[in-house]
């Protein structure tokens, strides 16, 4: 899949085997050829994982018949300061069943092997200079184009942004009888950077009474973020979430009761 400032604008998967976009500005403003372009460079990198999964799974000596992952991000990070636009990072690494393999270094315009299994294919990419250089080259030049020329077709829904839906509801804990979970739900909010605290009596309760689920996304580009905390089943105290976004002139409180 594609991403851009955490929004998914694109997909392609091993059943209909087509790029496709999602965004409605993604498929209005690229071409046709585009799209087939990108259909035939993925079918070529369905293919490279396919026999490099393998070699993997050979080099470490793992059970052909369990399930492996191998894993590719590539893309890069810019940052801005007013029209000024300046490359930042570039990604291109590659994990096994979830654990990182290989990453390229670039300002040292290398390959870094984190794992003893990594090194043969640092050692065969890094005695090609040329290929070190044309990776360099795409990420801070290629893929800074193609970042900018996304951003500004999608700007007006990426800019505008969605506010998060905010809900405090509570229920029975199922660790101890005894006492409640008082959850705090943002939801619906991109883009993804949010504030949500749980307080009481005002004051935010500390990170080690509070459990999260993490920022998680939805289907729909957007995302969701659930807080909760234990409380006595009798307490009589003030509850509330506290929220900030983006898209907020100025933080939302919702109330318990």
């Amino acid at each position: 899949m594609g991403l851009l400032d955490d929004r998914q604008i694109d997909y392609y998967n091993s059943k209909e085997k087509r790029k496709i976009p999602t965004q409605h500005w993604m498929k209005e403003k690229m071409q046709e050829d585009y799209w087939e372009k990108g259909t035939q460079s993925r079918k070529s990198k369905e293919q490279w994982f396919n026999v490099n999964v393998k070699i993997l799974m050979d080099r470490m000596r793992d059970n052909a018949s369990d399930i492996h992952v191998l894993q590719w991000r590539h893309g890069c990070e810019i940052d801005q300061e007013g029209k000024e636009i300046k490359f930042s990072k570039g990604i291109d690494e590659y994990s096994y069943d979830g654990d990182n393999f290989l990453s390229f270094d670039d300002k040292e315009s290398q390959w870094v092997a984190p794992v003893v299994a990594a090194l043969p294919t640092k050692r065969k990419w890094d005695n090609v200079p040329i290929l070190n250089q044309y990776t360099k080259g795409y990420l801070s030049k290629e893929c800074v184009d193609w970042l900018n020329k996304f951003r500004e077709y999608g700007d007006e829904e990426l800019t505008k942004g969605s506010p998060p839906d905010v809900h405090v509801f509570v229920k029975k804990s199922t660790s101890d009888k005894t006492k409640l979970k008082l959850t705090c739900m943002a939801t619906g909010f991109y883009p993804k950077d949010v504030m949500l605290t749980i307080r009481k009596y005002r004051s935010s309760l500390p990170d080690n009474e509070i459990e999260s689920t993490g920022i998680r996304p939805n289907n729909d580009g957007t995302f969701q973020l659930r807080k909760h905390v234990d409380i006595k089943e009798d307490e009589k105290a003030e509850y509330d979430c506290f929220v900030s976004h983006k898209t907020f002139k100025e933080p939302i409180i919702v109330k318990w009761g």
